[in-house]
């Protein structure tokens, strides 16, 4: 069985975290978690995309825990622009979406793990550790997942029998806001997008999901939103 202690070679420094989050209550409970080891310390916290850029150009983090769902962009967007400032830049992705539905999609955008907030302290101290090291971390469940089982389509992953894989992330955030109840004027102000855009980004989604006009699209929509809050949790 792995220990979550920390190795040798990562007792001889701290790795220093920022991390980014836009409860309170979530990142004094995660600071608390990760600066109680010998090993790790959040170095500085961010509790949106724009304080968490603002910050990543002033300091020179060995980590970076970062939260999908942020207050004032999309969280792969912000992973995105990690990216493209510090693409050495180790990024932990830790999230209560579906890690079916998001976890392929951040290590897409570059992430190097991705792990649930619902996983608990244990699994998220060896995620870090994980990331840290140059290691990839996900789940048992993802892992099998991305290495043989991309092809099937059960009701167990409604993504997959969707065909949402065809989407981008932005024509993903889109369809799951629609299936939210969201209007267009609604998603282009969350997303900071033009109408016009969004309206482009859902004449796409049709397209690609071979749907013969908005109203089906909506209807896909949410009952793709009812499955994912209806189906029964599954074992760890």
């Amino acid at each position: 069985m792995k220990s979550n202690e920390p190795s040798n070679a990562a007792r001889t420094a701290k790795q220093r975290i920022l991390l980014v989050d836009d409860h309170p209550l979530m990142r004094s409970g995660l600071t608390l978690l990760l600066n109680s080891t010998p090993d790790l310390e959040v170095y500085a916290e961010a509790g949106s995309a724009a304080e968490a850029v603002g910050l990543l150009t002033k300091i020179n983090p060995d980590i970076v825990v970062l939260d999908l769902g942020l207050p004032d962009r999309n969280g792969l967007e912000v992973l995105k622009d990690f990216q493209a400032m510090n693409p050495n830049l180790p990024v932990l992705v830790v999230s209560m979406h579906d890690e079916m539905l998001y976890a392929e999609r951040t290590l897409r955008a570059g992430a190097r793990g991705y792990v649930m907030k619902e996983a608990g302290g244990e699994k998220l101290l060896e995620a870090v550790r994980a990331v840290a090291e140059g290691r990839v971390f996900v789940s048992a469940k993802v892992s099998s997942e991305l290495l043989g089982n991309l092809g099937r389509r059960t009701a167990a992953n409604p993504n997959r029998d969707l065909m949402l894989d065809r989407l981008s992330d932005r024509e993903f955030e889109i369809f799951r806001m629609l299936g939210e109840g969201h209007s267009t004027r609604t998603i282009a102000e969350r997303l900071r997008l033009s109408p016009k855009t969004v309206d482009a980004h859902r004449a796409n989604i049709k397209s690609k999901l071979s749907l013969k006009d908005g109203a089906a699209l909506v209807r896909q929509a949410v009952r793709w939103n009812e499955l994912q809050s209806g189906r029964p949790a599954t074992a760890a």
